[in-house]
């Protein structure tokens, strides 16, 4: 027994991200903007994500939304 029974794994970055809703911060957009975009790398590490974000020109807003969620999807 490990003690962590309903715990299971870290999600996926990019479905952790999908599930981010009224924050009240830069991350809200990028999750509203992620979550209707069929090509958003669902299952990708928050370099896959900045590297899509990128190929669709995003700005560095965006990629510093980023940096602010991984932070917050590390410490789970």
């Amino acid at each position: 027994m490990t003690g962590d029974d309903d715990q299971g794994e870290k999600p996926a970055f990019g479905r952790w991200l999908l599930t981010q809703r009224d924050r009240g911060d830069w991350v809200d957009g990028i999750a509203d903007a992620a979550r209707a975009d069929r090509t958003f790398p669902r299952n990708g590490d928050p370099e896959d994500v900045r590297k899509h974000l990128r190929s669709q020109q995003a700005d560095g807003d965006a990629i510093a939304a980023i940096d602010d969620a991984e932070s917050d999807w590390m410490a789970l």
